[in-house]
């Protein structure tokens, strides 16, 4: 069964290739200082590190390239190969059929690290090898690497459950990288990861933790679901009483707006399927339910009641967010709200993906949602 690898990365393989006796005695000082600056600062105003990166760059592609059949030097040299050669007992070959994901710090020296592993992977048949980097994403504070994290998790959870559907296991290496970044994946890995591996300290031995049985306790999540599926969708203002009910360790509080964090998207995503699909819709701001509505909902598989109520939510947070939610509904590409012509004249309707649409009347901020199904059935029935 072909794998999905995904590899914390550091900046190792450069600082592994500083000669201590015949290098300047500030390079490791001056990496170290500017270990968190964007590739665009180093270029305008630290000339002096690009230097350096480019040479320990040059250094290291010379040792991944030397024609010696030993693969130890390349482990030594590099954290997250050595977790990658130890994962396919030295014969990298192996993972030919795999798909390798980097994850890499928008910094120049991470983007230079990745770059390197990633051309090497690919030099030795790991076509599928790609890196990703979040914009921003760095361990400058604490602020900026969960602000980061929070934005990276959406797109990795797509790829691992895109993966999943396509039956690839999935392992972590969490050999390089920084600690935060290995903190935060070990957690997230218990969730996603069929196997995450190690290297043991001082050794080349791989240690291998299997997936582990944990779940997310729901019925700590039902109190707060309205709010976790708004903020899956979009943002909420923090003046709203309800937003100050969720747990702090959840949310990201940017002036005025509330979001997820990285472990509130990693609960919600664990029971959303469930609590999106239930018998009723959730109760979301500024819309109500007619009976005939309900009846609609009631009678739609569940992958489609999920759909409709990650467009509900999406829905309540124009209306939230916007002075005049009616006109903001009625100016979104997807929405497009927008009175019926003729005998229903009286009435409102708005699209949603798939050829879905739902009637309602628009009053005072307000929605009341009438019916949904496919265009002619609402249509006919509004």
């Amino acid at each position: 069964m072909p794998r999905l690898v995904i590899s914390t990365m550091g900046t190792s393989l450069l600082t592994n290739q500083i000669k201590e006796r015949t290098d300047p005695k500030d390079w490791k000082r001056r990496l170290n200082e500017t270990a968190n600056f964007s590739y665009e600062e180093v270029s305008k105003y630290h000339e002096d590190i690009l230097d350096i990166i480019n040479n320990l760059r040059q250094r290291a592609e010379e040792k991944l390239y030397d024609d010696d059949t030993d693969v130890s030097p390349l482990r030594e040299a590099s954290a997250e190969l050595n977790g990658i050669y130890g994962l396919y007992n030295k014969k990298i070959e192996q993972g030919i059929p795999d798909t390798h994901l980097l994850i890499a710090t928008d910094t120049a020296q991470g983007i230079v690290t990745a770059e390197i592993v990633e051309s090497f992977l690919r030099s030795k048949g790991l076509v599928n090898t790609s890196t990703c980097i979040q914009p921003g994403l760095s361990i400058s504070s604490s602020n900026t690497f969960v602000e980061g994290m929070a934005k990276l998790i959406p797109s990795m959870q797509k790829t691992i459950l895109d993966c999943k559907k396509s039956k690839y296991d999935i392992c972590f290496n969490l050999v390089g990288g920084f600690k935060a970044l290995q903190g935060y994946f070990n957690t997230i890995g218990m969730f996603y990861a069929d196997e995450i591996i190690y290297v043991f300290e001082g050794s080349n031995e791989v240690i291998t933790i299997p997936r582990l049985p944990v779940n997310v306790d729901i019925d700590k999540i039902v109190p707060h679901k309205v709010q976790l599926a708004l903020m899956q969708v979009g943002e909420i203002p923090t003046f709203w009483e309800e937003a100050k009910k969720v747990p702090k360790e959840w949310v990201l509080i940017d002036n005025q707006e509330m979001t997820l964090s990285t472990w509130g998207q990693l609960v919600w995503s664990q029971c959303k399927d469930n609590l999106l699909s239930q018998d009723k819709p959730l109760k979301f701001p500024k819309i109500e339910y007619a009976s005939t509505f309900i009846d609609d909902y009631k009678s739609k598989p569940a992958d489609e009641k999920i759909i409709l109520q990650e467009n509900l939510a999406r829905s309540a947070c124009l209306l939230l967010n916007h002075k005049d939610g009616i006109s903001a509904m009625k100016q979104d590409g997807i929405f497009r709200l927008r009175r019926y012509e003729g005998k229903n004249k009286d009435i409102d309707h708005f699209d949603l993906p798939k050829d879905r649409r739902v009637s309602c009347i628009a009053k005072e901020g307000n929605l009341y949602l009438r019916h949904y199904g496919e265009h002619n059935y609402v249509n006919n029935n509004p």
